[in-house]
């Protein structure tokens, strides 16, 4: 606990030390092969698939029971994974994750020419500090449909062998207006344009003859028309894998640690649960980096729907019964906060603020300014958890989000609070959140899967 203020490190023996560096290699895999919404649904479908679990429309073509186990991937971005527990009506254990994470977008028509490069133009999604992102290294992750109704999931720049991709800055001997400028004004959007391709090598007697050849290229390895970009999903990530830090290796740099290190502690703990009495249930949501919109995001009534199909096919159905189980329904909102960082202090309360390796931390609100836009956990609710990771051994600390007025985030919480569940935000303290590379702690990666494990299987 954060009052007694000793980090993981100094609470743990030796068993679990070699746990914690354990877990954290399966976690990098995760990271290094789940770097969109779609490719992080396939491999929570895979990983669930070994450990029993069968698809909704599969469940409902028999009666589900107890201890059955349930997915529903939600057009290939979304995931909910259940665990049948007593009596459904008596509520469920939640634990919600997302799955999207900062990035740049190709906009529909993204391939030109100019000055001798072909250039994707992009758009950036969430959060992003613009400058970040030039002169880093760039992969591409994609799908589409071609004309002759084949799907296509292309992954390039992840392979050593790769090609990588890159967006270019002013050099420093010509930035005097650029160095007058803001961090935020410095590199604009329309500046974010990614360099894919220079040369004219036996291309003739075409105006744009660089823009030519990649669509040569695309079209020859991929079956990619350029008109297939404006009905495509191309996503530029980062393409350095996730990386130990330090001489002694205790952290992870990597893309995406917002929400994946909450999302595969999530998913690690929910495969190991067995024979819950309350019904325990993960989500792996998407879009919650901008404001949890559209079909596969936690406003979709895509988990609600997936509920009623359950309690319809246990016994006699109605709304009531549904309106029930969530109300009674217990969630951890699993998503990362700001931990305490030594070289910008000045944002942050340090009395109140995580710290990386003090175990998973628990904002009673998040918000921003008089608590705006939060969900206030009911101290009746967190003392009940308190007393869950006692017994336990969870290790967990309190958690700000910056000085008052400073700033502030939201989570996905306060969307299932509205049915009258319990929630409060359950996550990781995290470093440089929202950057192209972030950083956690391994101590705290595998203390919030312990937590996240803890409440699905045990919480009343």
């Amino acid at each position: 606990m954060q009052f007694e203020k000793k980090s993981i490190w100094q609470q743990i023996d030796k068993d679990t030390n070699e746990k914690i560096y354990e877990y954290a290699e399966e976690y990098k895999a995760f990271l290094d092969n789940a770097k969109t919404e779609r490719e992080a649904t396939r491999f929570i479908i895979s990983a669930a698939k070994e450990k029993g679990f069968i698809s909704l429309d599969e469940a409902l073509d028999g009666k589900i029971k107890k201890g059955d186990k349930i997915y529903l991937n939600n057009k290939n971005k979304s995931v909910v994974l259940f665990v049948i527990g007593d009596d459904i009506e008596e509520g469920l254990n939640i634990v919600g994750s997302h799955i999207d994470s900062p990035r740049l977008d190709l906009k529909g028509n993204p391939l030109y020419e100019d000055s001798s490069l072909a250039l994707f133009k992009t758009h950036y999604y969430g959060g992003v500090k613009k400058y970040q992102w030039p002169t880093i290294a760039l992969s591409l992750h994609g799908y589409f449909r071609d004309r002759d109704g084949n799907e296509h999931n292309i992954v390039i720049g992840e392979d050593e062998n790769d090609p990588v991709f890159y967006i270019n800055d002013l050099l420093p001997h010509l930035a005097k207006d650029q160095n007058s400028k803001t961090l935020k004004d410095a590199i604009k959007g329309e500046d974010l344009n990614i360099v894919v391709g220079h040369s004219t090598y036996g291309v003739e007697g075409d105006e744009n003859p660089i823009k030519r050849n990649i669509l040569t290229i695309l079209k020859e390895k991929y079956n990619l028309d350029e008109e297939d970009f404006a009905f495509a999903e191309f996503e530029a990530v980062p393409a350095q894998k996730a990386k130990d830090v330090g001489f002694d290796r205790a952290m992870i740099a990597s893309h995406g640690h917002d929400d994946r290190v909450c999302s595969y502690a999530n998913l690690k703990a929910i495969l190991e649960v067995e024979d819950p009495k309350k019904t325990a249930v993960a989500l792996f949501v998407d879009k919650e980096e901008i404001g949890s919109v559209g079909n596969t995001a936690m406003t979709s009534m895509f988990f609600e729907n997936a509920l009623a199909e359950i309690i319809n096919n246990m016994g006699e159905y109605s709304d009531l019964k549904v309106r029930r189980a969530l109300a009674k329904s217990s969630v951890l909102s699993a998503d990362v906060s700001a931990a305490l960082d030594p070289s910008f202090k000045e944002v942050s309360d340090d009395k109140n603020e995580a710290q990386v390796g003090y175990g998973i931390a628990m904002a009673k609100y998040t918000g921003s300014g008089g608590k705006g836009g939060s969900n206030d956990a009911n101290p009746e609710y967190i003392s009940k958890l308190r007393d869950l990771f006692r017994r336990e051994d969870v290790i967990w600390q309190i958690s700000g989000f910056g000085k008052v007025d400073q700033g502030g985030g939201g989570t996905i919480a306060y969307i299932l609070a509205k049915y009258g569940a319990e929630v409060v935000d359950m996550g990781t303290a995290m470093l440089s959140m929202h950057a192209p590379v972030e950083l956690v702690s391994k101590a705290d990666a595998y203390m919030t899967y312990k937590a996240y494990k803890a409440f699905l299987d045990k919480f009343e």
